[in-house]
């Protein structure tokens, strides 16, 4: 993996696969400002929000460089792409990708399956990032690195979308978590690399998953962390966005935190 400027952005990205990028990280005149918004949200009026706040903001659509979605369930791999091609259209209709139809934006999209809370009927909003100029931060804002690691799930290849790809495909859980949980954490570290970081410099370690995580976490997990597991984890009870994937992480740092 490399890293490609996008000087419209304010940010270099990792090119990932069409429907995302591997992660950002703002350039040094630039900072990420992550925004979360009202539950139950739809992507497409999500979209709309996203607009607003970053004209509010005096930033143009090429600073937004990560997006968060709430799918329904799990889709196939077939149905999976299809999303996607609706998502890359509205991407494309605010002339965010690049030239090739290259998508620098990040993105992490997971299937919640939280008891007592209905699923919703379509794919929702759950947060966004974007770029802002580090002189309009406020003032005692940490001049740290500023990124956004995409989510990656069990899959041997992350740019391999078939059910080949799957780590631990044909076996239970218990018998796979270590080696999903192993490939996820690779590949994280593989973009904190390239991003020229490491584990110290995240702020929020994110782990989606419904399976019953206490050992990997403890045998796995944490000790790739290292002194980063101070600060814990943050687990969300979601599937991947694929079916057949158990184990999906992210990552972020040096971001403004902002509700909306």
């Amino acid at each position: 993996m490399v890293t490609v400027a996008n000087p419209a952005g304010g940010y270099r990205y990792m090119p990932g696969i069409a429907p995302y990028s591997a992660g950002v990280r703002a350039d040094d005149e630039h900072v990420i400002v992550r925004t979360m918004v009202e539950a139950g949200t739809p992507w497409h009026d999500g979209f709309s929000r996203i607009d607003t706040v970053l004209a509010e903001a005096g930033r143009g659509s090429q600073a937004l460089c990560a997006v968060e979605l709430r799918c329904p369930a799990a889709h196939s791999f077939d149905g999976f792409g299809l999303f996607n091609d609706d998502y890359r259209q509205t991407l494309d209709e605010r002339s965010i990708l690049l030239e090739g139809g290259v998508n620098p934006v990040a993105r992490t999209n997971v299937a919640p399956a939280i008891p007592g809370i209905e699923t919703a009927n379509d794919t929702e909003l759950h947060a966004f990032s974007f770029t802002v100029p580090r002189s309009a931060i406020p003032v005692g804002h940490a001049a740290r690195p500023s990124f956004v690691i995409a989510g990656a799930g069990d899959l041997g290849d992350q740019s391999d979308l078939r059910p080949e790809a799957i780590v631990g495909r044909d076996l239970g859980w218990q018998a796979s978590a270590a080696a999903r949980a192993g490939a996820v954490l690779d590949e994280i570290e593989a973009r904190l690399n390239v991003l020229e970081l490491t584990w110290a410099d995240t702020d929020a370690v994110v782990l989606y998953s419904v399976e019953r995580l206490g050992e990997v976490v403890e045998s796995t997990v944490l000790p790739r962390l290292g002194p980063a597991a101070r600060h814990g984890l943050h687990w969300f009870h979601a599937r991947p966005p694929i079916e057949g994937l158990r184990f999906e992480m992210d990552a972020r740092g040096g971001v403004i935190e902002q509700r909306r």
